[in-house]
């Protein structure tokens, strides 16, 4: 004997993976069950690979793509916000809204060969401004509802990533302590403390900040200095946001100004008037042209629920909206792609037979996303992900 436990048969098609599926279940201690699943190697059983379980009910059809991702999106959710958002998709939201939207393209594509065959029974199709262009408008506008969305949700995967820059001694660490709520970074009044990149994991009513402070931007320093700053850089590139510290006692000096002109284009950038109750000046934000300024102060925590505001703004505001999925990559890809398809068909009401065409590939596109075209590479890279026993 082994242990004393219970064992569970599920037969098919009602299990997991639709299949038949024993689960065997003991008290739970590692030797214990370790000398469980020997035995049943021994009797002819194996191991399954990362994702089996879960790329098993894909394939008998349990599951679609998009929610067969869902269930390791909810395993690593960080935020209660993302579980959410992970067993919304798990239940199939994301999957019908994009079956609802490809459902209209089918129908629009059908419209449109009975038009090009039969262009005396559907001539008002094509009127200026008629049906054709209406449909063509909404189902854009849905695509770009869509996208908002999804690009909601993926923040709310991966996390926000906020990085500090600024030159030496303007109270980066100061501020990562303050967001963290914790002493992570040492803060100390010599220049240049800071040597490499220093990453903390936050939540903002549910959205998840990477916040990463950085080595001070200057031209001088020692060598160990420099290499920090070449990383600072690589930071500066991948951030989805970038906080420009200043000294609120010296403002925007020159040096402050040859950092800003160096930051990458088409990242969203914050000036952050730090160490303001040293300068007399109150904590607030000020807009002009555009661009933001907040006057805060690491130290006294005055002005920090400004700066927490703008991340979420930058984020896409709350996390818990009704059309937020958690999206990943491809899933922004493909959803682009049918866009500016929808787009291009849009352009073109004239032209049926490219109109036809233009909404042909971006059905398919959306149908990426749950599975219905999709390569064996791509399903070999999106299982191996998951851990083992699911």
């Amino acid at each position: 004997m082994i242990d004393e436990g219970i064992a569970l048969f599920f037969p098919a098609p009602r299990s997991y993976t639709g299949e038949d599926v024993l689960e065997l279940q003991g008290h739970g201690g590692p030797v214990v069950m370790q000398m469980l699943l020997q035995r049943c190697q021994e009797l002819g059983a194996r191991l399954a690979a990362p994702g089996e379980f879960t790329l098993r009910a894909y394939l008998n059809g349990k599951l679609d793509l998009a929610q067969a991702e869902a269930v390791a999106d909810l395993i690593e959710a960080s935020t209660a916000a993302a579980a959410r958002s992970a067993t919304r998709s798990l239940s199939g939201e994301f999957s019908r809204a994009i079956h609802d939207i490809a459902d209209r393209l089918v129908a629009l594509r059908v419209r449109i060969e009975a038009s090009l065959d039969f262009p005396e029974e559907d001539a008002g199709f094509l009127e200026e401004g008629g049906e054709l262009s209406c449909r063509l408008a909404e189902l854009a506008e849905r695509l770009e509802r869509m996208l908002r969305g999804a690009q909601r949700g993926s923040i709310l995967r991966t996390g926000l990533r906020v990085v500090l820059v600024g030159q030496p001694n303007v109270g980066k660490s100061s501020l990562l302590n303050r967001l963290a709520g914790e002493e992570r970074a040492i803060v100390s009044a010599v220049p240049g403390t800071t040597r490499d990149a220093l990453r903390e994991t936050i939540a903002i009513d549910g959205i998840p900040l990477q916040i990463i402070d950085t080595a001070g931007l200057r031209e001088d320093g020692d060598e160990v200095e420099q290499l920090g700053i070449a990383r600072s850089w690589q930071e500066i590139a991948q951030a989805d946001v970038v906080l420009h510290l200043l000294d609120a006692r010296q403002g925007m000096a020159e040096d402050d100004s040859m950092i800003l002109a160096k930051l990458p284009h088409g990242i969203e950038r914050l000036v952050v008037m730090n160490k303001c109750d040293l300068t007399g000046h109150d904590a607030g934000k000020i807009a002009t042209d555009g661009k933001t300024t907040l006057w805060l102060s690491a130290l006294t925590g005055a002005g920090i629920p400004l700066l927490e505001q703008e991340l979420l703004r930058v984020a896409g505001g709350q996390a818990d909206s009704e059309d937020v999925f958690l999206a990943r990559n491809r899933h922004l890809a493909a959803i682009e792609a049918a866009s500016s398809r929808v787009l291009a068909a849009a352009s073109r009401p004239d032209r049926l037979e490219l109109c036809a065409e233009e909404l042909r590939l971006a059905q398919r596109a959306l149908s990426s996303i749950t599975g219905e075209f999709t390569s064996d590479n791509l399903l070999g890279e999106i299982f191996s992900g998951f851990c083992i026993g699911k």
